[in-house]
């Protein structure tokens, strides 16, 4: 039981809830309505398994940065906890999950599996040799939506292109601000990250930039996706609101940590709210 407790701590489960509402967004564009309640199912399912075995990966090759960092040094890879194997194992199973879910949804997204499990497994390396880890990580989430467009639609289009490249800049940005809580210990432990390589004031703007850059793509994706409502409106205008409140949060919060956790509550808001409006949008067709 104390592995197990340790091992959903250090999962952090409840963190897959962030990534679904932009995947069931993908496969209701994908449906122009609701999709079925099975491809609702292998969807969740899919983003569990590609997320826990994300996490676990990351875990798993960090473990000595961890151990260095003053904010992870109390994780359960970091002090020994846990043995390191309960990741490789779930890492594993993770996968399967993933492939289990593609495999019901569509051959396409079998097909296209690899991708996934490469962004997975490879994210954690990156910040050993490049600053932009952030787009690496935000492209990997990205995969949520494009996915579950796939699997409903069963094939790459535009529309999906555009929700991807949206939920990779949304995710680089605040992944950005989250790097700052590790400025000091990412310089000595040799890890790359935008706040590293071109310093703190410019990280933040760039953060900025590229939730901006996320508004401008959404906005594409519901003018190619067919979705011209004034429901879509109101989610682009929390988009805006999302923006505003960031760039208050930027200009207000001198407390790092207070700051990133604000901004995580945020975004987690704003990606539901999204959801819905996406979901009215298209008018809740079955």
């Amino acid at each position: 039981m104390r592995a197990a407790s340790l091992f959903l701590r250090e999962i952090r489960l409840e963190h897959t809830l962030f990534a679904l509402p932009f995947a069931y967004v993908g496969a209701v564009f994908a449906a122009h309505g609701l999709p079925s309640l099975a491809a609702v199912l292998w969807i969740t399912l899919a983003v569990l398994g590609a997320r826990t075995a994300a996490m676990a990966a990351n875990r798993y090759f960090d473990r000595d940065i961890d151990a260095r960092t003053p904010r992870t040094a109390r994780r359960a890879l970091a002090t020994g906890e846990l043995d390191p194997r309960v990741m490789l194992g779930a890492i594993v199973v993770g996968l399967m999950l993933l492939l289990v879910a593609a495999w019901q949804l569509n051959p396409l997204c079998v097909e296209l599996l690899p991708i996934a499990a490469a962004g997975v497994l490879l994210y954690p390396l990156c910040k050993r040799f490049t600053w932009m880890v952030h787009i690496v990580l935000g492209a990997v989430d990205g995969l949520a939506p494009l996915g579950a467009y796939i699997g409903i639609a069963g094939r790459v289009d535009a529309t999906g292109i555009a929700l991807f490249a949206a939920v990779t800049l949304w995710v680089a940005g605040f992944d950005i601000l989250y790097a700052l809580m590790d400025l000091s210990a990412d310089r000595e432990n040799g890890v790359n990250s935008m706040p590293v390589r071109f310093g703190e004031k410019s990280a933040r703007p760039a953060a900025i930039a590229m939730h901006v850059g996320m508004f401008a793509l959404l906005a594409v994706a519901g003018r190619i996706g067919g979705l011209a409502s004034t429901w879509y409106l109101a989610g682009l205008l929390a988009t805006l609101l999302l923006i505003a409140y960031e760039l208050r949060l930027l200009r207000t919060s001198e407390n790092i940590f207070v700051l990133n956790e604000r901004v995580f509550s945020a975004n987690m808001t704003f990606s539901v709210l999204f959801l819905v409006t996406v979901a009215i949008g298209f008018g809740l067709r079955a």
